[in-house]
């Protein structure tokens, strides 16, 4: 059996690292895993990166075409509210090029794929039964990739209010009809089924409409728990100028710009901390502006696994304060080198975050919550270090790439029988 993962990217972002890791664990157990994408960063050997050359009248007419989807989306560029993620239209330049080029496979698992692979096209011209694991809610909405309260991906999208859009016709419903007609075969003939990675998003691809006929599973990311695992940090805090007596807070994000990841609300949580001794660590591409006193010391992006895995062990706690999430790699990469997690209850952060045996939880978007759960975890040693050893426990137990690959080998194995009746 063979598998072709499509991606975007091959290690880039969360979503392209969690599909990487899939392929690592098919890999592992036996599997002739591949990987086919736009933007390569790794060295891995079964990564075959798009080759996007093309003659002059294929770049005229992607020059067009880049004008005509520009046109589209910027006329809601006074509209649309600040702070929000991107907002895909489920089209690409390269359209029936990439799907020509698609390396030969029994199994199509399709992932993150904004800019990549246009449905549309895939759909019409593979005949492969395809996995989609879903990273976010994107494949089944009208193109935003979290809904922020919204919930018109239950019906046909259309008066987007993340394009500040009163018009049932917009550019959400025209997106939303496109995938609606690329998907429908595909569902109708039990070619497509659905992986969310957490109970949260699985729930939501049930209740839209575009994905409530096809089957939608749940099969948690994994990690390489013999990289992620706790290390000495002996020495690593006075390297760091952080006072020995300060306990470490850990947020890794990105972009603290993007309101979705909640640097505001943590920001909010640290200003009222009744106990002073405590020491902000942030790792991400860009630096979040803390605007109280308290010692913040910011690493920058850090792609080196090994190295995330010291930060992880150097840290208290881990603090993920994120307004809406699918199953965040960082808390499993957290959980692994046994440093336990404080975070909201929201989305797919409870099927990790267990309170009394891996965390604890704090009220939804309540920045008070989040500071008084976080002055609760850290007055109990013992009971950090408690949930702190039972996290890698956790981790060894139901999120090792070994037990995700076995769980997807099952499903493709299923899925494989099924078309060849």
């Amino acid at each position: 059996m063979s598998v072709v993962h499509l991606s975007t990217n091959d290690f880039t972002g969360g979503a392209a690292r969690a599909a990487f890791r899939l392929h690592r664990g098919l890999s592992s157990i036996g599997e002739a895993s591949h990987m086919f994408v736009r933007n390569k960063d790794s060295r891995n050997e079964d990564v075959r990166v798009y080759d996007r050359s093309s003659g002059w009248l294929e770049r005229l007419k992607d020059r067009f075409k880049r004008r005509w989807l520009n046109r589209r989306f910027n006329r809601y560029q006074e509209t649309r509210p600040e702070g929000l993620e991107i907002f895909s239209q489920a089209r690409t330049l390269d359209g029936h090029r990439v799907v020509d080029a698609l390396p030969d496979a029994d199994v199509y698992n399709l992932h993150w794929i904004r800019g990549f692979i246009d449905p549309s096209p895939f759909f019409q011209q593979t005949q492969q039964p395809v996995v989609w694991t879903l990273h976010d809610m994107n494949p089944f909405t009208g193109g935003c990739h979290y809904n922020v309260r919204c919930n018109q991906y239950r019906e046909s999208c259309g008066q987007c209010p993340q394009l500040g859009s009163t018009d049932e016709n917009d550019l959400s419903r025209s997106v939303w009809s496109r995938k609606e007609r690329a998907y429908r075969e595909a569902i109708e003939n039990g070619r497509l089924e659905v992986v969310a990675p957490s109970e949260w998003l699985a729930e939501e691809a049930r209740r839209s409409t575009l994905f409530s006929k096809a089957p939608v599973h749940v099969i948690p990311n994994g990690l390489d728990h013999e990289t992620f695992h706790p290390r000495n940090t002996d020495g690593l805090r006075s390297a760091l100028s952080i006072p020995a007596d300060h306990r470490v807070l850990l947020f890794v994000a990105d972009s603290t710009q993007n309101r979705r990841k909640g640097f505001d609300l943590l920001q909010d949580a640290l200003s009222g901390l009744d106990d002073e001794a405590v020491a902000l660590v942030s790792i991400g591409s860009h630096e979040p502006e803390l605007e109280v006193s308290v010692p913040h010391v910011h690493l920058g992006a850090i792609q080196s696994d090994v190295l995330l895995s010291v930060f992880y062990s150097l840290a208290d706690l881990f603090v993920i304060p994120s307004r809406q999430d699918n199953l965040p790699n960082t808390v499993l990469e957290s959980m692994a080198c046994g440093t336990p997690v404080v975070g909201f209850d929201t989305g797919g952060i409870p099927d990790m975050v267990r309170p009394g045996e891996t965390g604890w939880l704090a009220e939804s978007e309540n920045a008070r919550s989040l500071r008084e759960t976080i002055e609760h975890a850290l007055c109990d040693d013992v009971a950090r270090r408690r949930r702190g050893a039972r996290c890698r426990d956790v981790v060894e137990e139901e999120y090792t790439l070994q037990v995700q690959a076995r769980a997807y080998k099952k499903l493709y194995e299923r899925l494989l029988t099924q078309n060849e009746k």
